[in-house]
């Protein structure tokens, strides 16, 4: 016959949960008294190692369990990034060769969540919002002291890096974008001095102008 008890109850008895879950529940009751968002990021850090744990058991297969046909085998754990918002946290990530030790096996999961993309994307975000390099770590959300004690790259030096990089890449992106589709019907060359009285003259800035066939016009400044 099931007897229904309390979640108070069923946790505060030991024989009810293993010491692991015992253990992780007293971690997640940390991060939920710095908010929802904490406890969120708790947990989310947890599913991913879970996911890394499983994947390498796909890749070289189970623990413990001698296969002589298998393409790669286990290497320990070591220290690996991930990207958080706008930093990068600390986990701990399951390593894989290949059976003749050649060579390291890529995880896929791994490298899903470590990409720098999502990173670039927000410090590229809030700068053009105003947020300045040196008040960057104050704009980030509150998602735990300990995983924010260990955060990476919201120092102001690091910021500025990503910020270059990524404008340096849509900039040369922007300038290197394929024109074969572009039919232009006519351009227009403007140059205009930009020196007030009084002062040194200025280098002109030129203008053009460029009208396509289905009526649109832009205007881009070439000097």
């Amino acid at each position: 016959m099931n007897q229904t008890v309390s979640v108070a109850e069923a946790t505060s008895d030991e024989a009810v949960l293993p010491a692991r879950v015992q253990e992780a529940l007293g971690e997640l009751v940390g991060a939920a008294k710095e908010g929802l968002l904490a406890l969120s990021v708790e947990v989310g850090l947890g599913v991913l190692e879970e996911l890394l744990e499983r994947e390498i058991d796909e890749v070289v297969g189970p623990k413990g369990k001698w296969n002589p046909d298998r393409d790669a085998v286990r290497h320990g754990h070591e220290n690996g990034e991930v990207t958080l918002g706008g930093r990068r946290v600390r986990v701990r990530r399951p390593r894989a060769r290949t059976a003749d030790g050649e060579s390291e096996v890529s995880l896929k999961t791994y490298g899903h969540f470590a990409d720098r993309d999502q990173l670039e994307e927000v410090v590229l975000e809030r700068m053009l919002a105003g947020v300045s390099t040196r008040r960057y770590r104050r704009a980030q959300e509150p998602v735990g002291g300990e995983v924010e004690t260990d955060a990476r790259s919201t120092s102001k030096s690091a910021v500025s890096r990503t910020f270059v990089h990524r404008t340096r890449q849509q900039l040369w992106n922007l300038m290197n974008r394929p024109l074969s589709d572009l039919r232009l019907a006519a351009i227009m060359l403007d140059g205009c001095g930009t020196a007030r009285p009084r002062t040194r003259p200025s280098r002109p800035r030129c203008w053009r102008t460029s009208s396509t066939a289905d009526s649109t016009s832009s205007r881009e400044c070439c000097s």
